[in-house]
Parts: C-alpha cells; sequence; structure tokens
C-alpha cells in the first residue's frame, strides 16, 4: 500500500482550512492565495493509496469541498450572508476529516 504523511496532511488541511476562514471572514477571500482548493494535494495523494479502505475517508473530504465550493459561489454572487450560514458546515466536515486521517493512521499502525 502507498503511504500518505498523515500527520502533514492534516497539518496542511488545518492552515487551510484556518486561512480560508480568516479570508473569508475578513472579506478577502478572492485574495487568498490558496482560494484554489480544486488543486488539493491531499486529494492527490488519496488517489494513490492501493490496498486500504478510505472510501468513507474520500467522501468526507469530497464533502468537505463542495461545501467549500458552495462558499465561494454563495460569496462570488453577493449572497455573503447564505455563505455564512455554511461555515459551521465546513468545520463540522473539517472535523470529520481529521478524525477519519487519525483512523487511518491507526488502522496502518496495527
Amino acid at each position: 500500500m502507498k503511504r500518505i504523511d498523515i500527520d502533514g496532511a492534516i497539518r496542511l488541511h488545518t492552515l487551510w482550512r484556518r486561512q480560508f476562514m480568516n479570508a473569508f471572514a475578513g472579506g478577502d477571500y478572492a485574495d487568498m492565495p490558496l482560494s484554489e482548493h480544486r488543486g488539493c494535494t491531499l486529494a492527490e495523494a488519496l488517489a494513490k493509496v492501493e490496498g486500504a479502505d478510505i472510501q468513507q475517508l474520500v467522501a468526507i473530504h469530497e464533502r468537505f469541498h463542495a461545501i467549500a465550493n458552495d462558499i465561494i459561489d454563495l460569496s462570488n454572487n453577493g449572497l455573503g450572508d447564505s455563505a455564512d450560514l455554511l461555515l459551521p458546515e465546513l468545520n463540522e466536515a473539517s472535523h470529520l476529516l481529521v478524525g477519519q486521517l487519525d483512523k487511518l493512521r491507526e488502522q496502518r499502525d496495527t
């Protein structure tokens, strides 16, 4: 099985989420250099993992990005108040993602 750096993935994800939330809260989302989340390096790493049951992790990761996409679309269309309502959902998806990465680590270490 090809391995991914789980701790590194969690760090990068957490950093991206924090920057996203800070930029969005400040109204500077369009200027955020990491706003192009569609090029996520975790997605690339997960695509290379073989032999592990990571379907749930992939689904959670895709959900996280779908919510981020919705926030971006709403914000870009002048619906910032509606986008704000999705921020707690983004945080929840983020916590689920990190939890699933932790589970993958536990499975890998056993």
